[in-house]
């Protein structure tokens, strides 16, 4: 066995690191724990599809045909906008190289100094200048590289990410940079869509329990009470992350900067991120440019894959293991005669070669007494015989 190294060319995403999930050749970019993402799809299309199948042929006859209509837009505006957030690279930074990490290292150690053993070493931070005031860069042990402002590691992910929001399992993805207004427009709309269904629900209910009574109608449409109570603890849920949201966009922060009070500690520390104005602020994270994404999923690297191989067996094997083969060859007879092929027979020019090459010497063969016979026997005695 021999192996042989061969490289092939193979796409970046399959060899990111990380606890990410990609599908479509590297186009879908997910977290590994998508059941609470499933979750979420289940219960927006169920229960818009009791809707679609209880209420809006009722409603659509009795108040107007537009309700059934509005209702389909909100709801594909819904799907469109989770699935954007979900399937996109919310702004992970890559890795540093081996190379890199190393410099780095280098760097830090230089800055630092020589540590007195059982000390503890200083923080690895740098500090950069933003509108004025001094922000902290931190170092990830994980990534190898120094995180830029408002960057995050997800430990459930094992990312860097950039404007690091949070971690949202309803979505299956990390919230960040490139992605955080579509999770934004994904839960301002849902707040509207389950607001509509629950209102025309109880509309409904109210119109059929004029003609039947409002116990024949509960008994009539079991799937408006189904969507009733749905709504209901779906609602305040919903519209609340939607208020927690705009009001963190109205200040230019994010859920990661409120939670560990960055910019309203105890240092006093001002935002300066903030334009300390609502339509600016506003504006920039909902109406800025695109960012590309910096991990170029789908391009192509070398990668050395190691082939082994079996080789063939050596001749000597062979040869002892098929000695039948090497008898049965047979060699042309010295002196031809008429029974011998005409190929077969012996050239001049080859006799002559013979003759010149020279001639080992083979030992005398030690003389063997010939074996007694019966017949010898009895010659022997017959000839003693008549010499008598």
């Amino acid at each position: 066995m021999s192996a042989v190294m061969i490289a092939r060319k193979v796409r970046k995403w399959e060899k990111l690191p990380g606890k990410n999930t990609f599908c479509c050749d590297g186009r879908v970019m997910m977290a590994r724990q998508k059941g609470v993402f499933y979750l979420t799809l289940f219960l927006i299309m169920g229960t818009c599809a009791l809707f679609f199948a209880f209420e809006c042929p009722y409603l659509a006859v009795h108040l107007s045909p537009a309700i059934p209509v509005f209702a389909a837009l909100i709801f594909l505006f819904v799907i469109a906008m989770l699935l954007r957030t979900s399937f996109s690279d919310p702004g992970v930074l890559p890795r540093a190289l081996p190379e890199e990490a190393t410099f780095i290292e280098m760097e830090i150690e230089a800055a630092n100094g020589n540590v007195p053993a059982g000390q503890r070493p200083p923080p690895r931070i740098r500090n950069v200048q933003i509108n004025n005031q001094i922000v902290k860069l931190k170092y990830c042990y994980t990534c190898k590289i120094f995180r830029p402002p408002r960057a995050s590691h997800c430990s459930i992910c094992d990312n860097c990410v950039d404007r690091f929001d949070h971690h949202c399992p309803w979505v299956g993805n990390c919230v960040g940079k490139r992605n955080y207004r579509y999770f934004y427009m994904f839960t301002l709309s849902l707040s509207l869509l389950t607001i509509y269904i629950f209102t025309f629900d109880i509309v409904h209910v109210v119109m059929r329990s004029v003609d039947n009574g409002f116990l024949n109608t509960l008994k009539e449409t079991p799937g408006t009470v189904l969507e009733v109570l749905v709504c209901f603890f779906t609602l305040w849920s919903v519209v609340g992350l939607t208020g927690f949201h705009t009001y963190l966009i109205s200040l230019n922060q994010t859920t990661n900067e409120d939670i560990k009070g960055s910019w309203s500690g105890k240092n006093r520390v001002q935002n300066p991120y903030s334009h300390k104005n609502l339509i600016k602020n506003c504006c920039e994270v909902l109406c800025g440019p695109a960012y590309p994404s910096v991990l170029d999923r789908r391009g192509l690297m070398q990668e050395d894959s190691p082939v082994s191989f079996t080789s063939a067996a050596p001749s000597s094997s062979s040869s002892s293991s098929n000695p039948v083969s090497q008898t049965t060859k047979t060699t042309a007879p010295l002196i031809p005669n008429e029974h011998t092929p005409d190929d077969a027979k012996p050239s001049i020019a080859a006799s002559a070669e013979k003759s010149d090459s020279p001639k080992e010497e083979l030992p005398p063969a030690p003389k063997v007494p010939p074996l007694a016979s019966p017949e010898t026997d009895a010659e022997v005695t017959l000839a003693k015989e008549k010499a008598q």
